[in-house]
């Protein structure tokens, strides 16, 4: 009598747990088929996720708060980026390592190039690190995200080639390439209009190295900075004179230190030349998880606020 009346809740129980255990199954399957994907640094890292979602597993070599251009990598790096599906690096210079370390592990697919298609900003000169020519022989600045019309143009590239590589989730990768480029887009405008209500007198700030070309060039700021594109580039004393002395004279109203570089430099010019500090900017790395810039599209209104609070005053929080 006691099993006759207890079988429907064992089969009941029974058939739970069989679902349970094929949804587990299921899942593993999914994270086991994961199309695996090497990036560079943590910017590149965050675009690959947005547009590959759950499909894709992300490694970023160099990670939050990190400077790319200081990077060392280690033989074990080699042999996981040989072994990745898919290889994706920014150009222009900014990380030849890469592909010299994926080669050198063996890998075989095709290298995707982000910036492919984006229109270049040309250096004054070579700033003596190797990165790409262009332009009569100009160094090309590699910062090409700083502008978000260009990431727009990197997500695309990305999407196409993640769709190459996994045919079966090329249907999501657009339609995630598609809400998130619309995202951008929405971020592109929010920024010119923010800097396009400054007066073209105030927008002149001072940065730690030339990272934010392309960002000048697109929302109207005029970048100064006591170093080149390479970030473990040594100024010069003539050189950061020079940069107070045209701070003084044209009245710079903010210097900025950035996530990824020595402040010292900064505070030195900044005691020189009365100029304040208008915080941290993100240009070459995203902030942890904790700090204010985990996502790229999160450190541009990191950068966004930073840059409007001290060219209009603190008054100015959004």
């Amino acid at each position: 009598m006691t099993t006759t009346r207890h079988a429907p809740i064992l089969r009941r129980s029974l058939r739970a747990l069989a679902t349970a255990c094929t949804a587990l199954l299921l899942t593993t399957a999914a994270h086991a088929q994961a199309l695996e994907v090497s990036t560079s640094f943590s910017i590149l890292g965050d675009l690959v996720q947005q547009v590959g979602g759950e499909r894709v597993k992300v490694r970023t070599l160099v990670g939050a708060d990190e400077d790319a251009h200081a990077f060392q990598p280690r033989p074990s790096d080699a042999r996981e980026i040989g072994a990745a599906a898919l290889v994706v690096v920014n150009g222009l210079g900014f990380d030849d390592w890469m592909v010299r370390l994926a080669r050198a592990g063996g890998y075989k697919g095709t290298v995707v190039v982000a910036s492919a298609g984006v229109a270049t900003l040309a250096m004054a000169e070579d700033d003596g690190h190797g990165h790409d020519h262009g332009h009569a022989g100009k160094a090309v600045d590699p910062h090409a995200w700083q502008d978000v019309a260009n990431t727009r143009r990197y997500v695309a590239n990305i999407a196409d080639a993640l769709a190459k590589a996994d045919p079966e989730g090329a249907s999501t990768y657009r339609a995630n390439a598609e809400r998130y480029d619309g995202e951008l887009k929405a971020l592109d405008a929010e920024i010119r209009a923010a800097f396009a209500a400054l007066p073209a007198e105030r927008r002149k700030v001072v940065s730690s190295h030339d990272a934010f070309g392309y960002f000048g060039r697109a929302y109207g700021i005029r970048f100064l900075s006591p170093v080149g594109v390479a970030n473990n580039a040594e100024p010069t004393a003539q050189g950061v004179a020079r940069l107070i002395r045209q701070l003084k004279a044209e009245k710079v109203p903010a210097v900025f230190i950035e996530n990824v570089a020595d402040p010292r430099l900064i505070e030195r010019i900044r005691s020189e030349s009365g100029a304040q500090v208008g915080g941290t900017l993100y240009s070459d790395a995203l902030s942890t998880t904790a700090g204010p810039a985990p996502s790229y599209v999160r450190m541009m209104r990191a950068n966004l606020d930073a840059l409007r609070n001290a060219l209009l005053g603190a008054g100015a929080a959004r």
